[in-house]
Parts: C-alpha cells; sequence; structure tokens
C-alpha cells in the first residue's frame, strides 16, 4: 500500500514545499502583529507534546518580564465568528480543547482563529501582550514568525519518512533543517533537546480540590480514556506508574459526552487533562484527569531565552528609530 501511495506523498510534499516558498517570495502575504512571534508544531500527525511545550514556555516567558499571550487554531471548535478569545471557563465547542486547556493553565490571554494572523493581530490590539507563542501552526505561513520549536516524538520519530497520505508527515524532513529549535517528546536524537513530560497528582473533575496519587489506584483496574494524537502514550505512562489499565481510545479532540465515560462498573476512570476540559460539565465522582508538566534541560531554557531576548531587542531598537 505505500509504493501505491506514494505517488500521492510525492504530490503532498511538492505542494507543501511550493506553498511554503510562494511565501518566502511575498506571492501570498504574511500576516504579523509587529511583536515576536514563536511558532511551536510539528511536521507529523498526531499529537508530540506541543501543548505542554507551549505551557511550559510562556511561564518561562513570563518569569523572564514578558508579557505572552498565545494563539490556536482552536480545532473542533465551533464559533460563529472568529477571532474567539479563549478562557479558563469557556465551551471547548466553541473554542476547542487546547485553548482553554493553555488559559486554564497559564492565565494569559488567548486568541483562536483558522487565521492565526487575524488572532494575533486581535491579541495585540485588545491587550498588553508584547510577545506571542503560536501552539502548532508550523504549516500556517500566514502568520508570520521569527521563531520556530518543532516538536517530534521521541519514540515514533518520522515514521517511515513519507508524505501523507503515505506517511505521517505533513512536510518533507527537510523542513526540519529550517527550524530554530527540534524538541523531542522522550529521547533526543543529535541536535535535539529532550523533553520529558513529568506526572503530577491526579485532580478530580468534579471537585478540582481533591488529588490523589497512584498508589490509590492500584489495588483494581482503571479505565483509561484518552482523546489525543497518540493515546498509547498515555496508557503506557499508566501503566508505568503501576497502573492496570483498560483502554478506551478515542479520536484527536474527539466530542466527549456522558455516554462515553460509562463502563458500567464504577471503576475509576482516569483521562488526558485534555479531555478533562470537556468532560468537567458532566462529571462523576469517581472521573479523574492527570496533569502532565514539561521538563526541559536548564541549558536549552537559557539558550532559547537568550535567542528570544535577542529578537525582542531588535523590535525594541526598530520602534526607537521609527
Amino acid at each position: 500500500m505505500g509504493l501505491l501511495l506514494a505517488p500521492l506523498s510525492w504530490l503532498y510534499c511538492t505542494a507543501g514545499t511550493l506553498r511554503r516558498l510562494a511565501y518566502r517570495l511575498h506571492l501570498r502575504k504574511t500576516r504579523h502583529p509587529g511583536v515576536p512571534v514563536i511558532v511551536v508544531g510539528n511536521i507529523t500527525v498526531g499529537g508530540t507534546g506541543k501543548t505542554p511545550l507551549v505551557i511550559w514556555l510562556v511561564q518561562r516567558l513570563r518569569g523572564a518580564g514578558y508579557a505572552p499571550a498565545v494563539v490556536s487554531r482552536g480545532y473542533g471548535g465551533r464559533a460563529a465568528r472568529w477571532p474567539q478569545q479563549a478562557r479558563a471557563d469557556s465551551d471547548p465547542g466553541v473554542v476547542g480543547d487546547e485553548p482553554v486547556l493553555i488559559a486554564s493553565r497559564t492565565g494569559c490571554p488567548v486568541a483562536v482563529a483558522p487565521d492565526r494572523g487575524a488572532a494575533a493581530a486581535s491579541l495585540v490590539e485588545y491587550t498588553s501582550c508584547d510577545i506571542i507563542v503560536a501552539d502548532d501552526g508550523l504549516q500556517h505561513y500566514g502568520l508570520g514568525r521569527d521563531l520556530e520549536i518543532a516538536v517530534i516524538d521521541g519514540v515514533r520519530r518520522l515514521g517511515n519518512g513519507r508524505c501523507l497520505p503515505a506517511g505521517p508527515l505533513r512536510e518533507s524532513p527537510r523542513r526540519l533543517r529550517r527550524v530554530d529549535f527540534i524538541v523531542a517528546n522522550g529521547l533526543a536524537g543529535e541536535g535535539e533537546t529532550g523533553m520529558q513530560l513529568a506526572a503530577a497528582p491526579m485532580r478530580n473533575l468534579r471537585d478540582e480540590g481533591a488529588t490523589a496519587d497512584r498508589h490509590q489506584f492500584t489495588g483494581g483496574p482503571v479505565h483509561a480514556v484518552a482523546g489525543i494524537g497518540c493515546p498509547a502514550r498515555f496508557f503506557d505512562q499508566l501503566r508505568g506508574m503501576g497502573l492496570r489499565v483498560v483502554e478506551h481510545a478515542f479520536p484527536d479532540h474527539h466530542p466527549f459526552k456522558p455516554a462515553d465515560l460509562d463502563f458500567g462498573d464504577g471503576a475509576p476512570v482516569i483521562m488526558t487533562e485534555k479531555d478533562a476540559v470537556k468532560c468537567r460539565h458532566f462529571a462523576q465522582g469517581h472521573h479523574w484527569y492527570l496533569p502532565v508538566e514539561a521538563r526541559m534541560d536548564e541549558t536549552f531554557a537559557r539558550t532559547l531565552l537568550a535567542r528570544i531576548n535577542e529578537i525582542a531587542a531588535a523590535y525594541r531598537d526598530r520602534g526607537a528609530r521609527a
């Protein structure tokens, strides 16, 4: 099947390359908000851990004195008009699950729109942000950017190295040569920085103040629910914590309803934090989620911040000369 789809894969990669070239040659319009823009994305389909890295980056930027904001596609959101502001209490069905998660975890302004350039412009107009982080959007060349971070799965890597539909790639592997940093979720290769997703205590969906550690769930099976790009990573993480897992994988960004979590036995249900934002309004007492935090090498953190400081200084210099 791979050989049969190879011509389509070549066409897909070629189309992506030509599209990127059109923006580089200014044949297609790029919109830049006028403040530094950092894009965190990937070149593969499926989850790689972009959102935890975005949350880590926003927290680092705030600690360094910046006022960050985030733009996102808001995949799965069904808003009647765009851009939309995403808050911790927003409806994920309107603005998407990841923007609600980011707003909840960071407290920073989040704007959502299929046109990321429009979302970024709205943030500059209506907030006091001085730097923007794009959650995903490596291929959204309509949004001007100053720095790119590509995130790859440390286990799956680039799969068979082919573009869709014969492989998992959105763009040619050569695209990684043009990004500023490559972060591997898990084991890092040469020229990459490793990222680990560390589990925090589990939280109850119905009562956010209630927490539990893994030992409270080791006496019997638990239902593990994941509607993310790579559910197996979440299931393996729970098994690594010593839990007996009954797997329930759903499509990425799945719009959960109560029946999806009704397994008829009252056993604990544990899900990802991204899924939890869509289930809180109908959660029961045995529904829990597992927060994770990105852990990055401190040398990488300093190097990245130094590059960002250089970019921000250039913007200030241009503003002073204007």
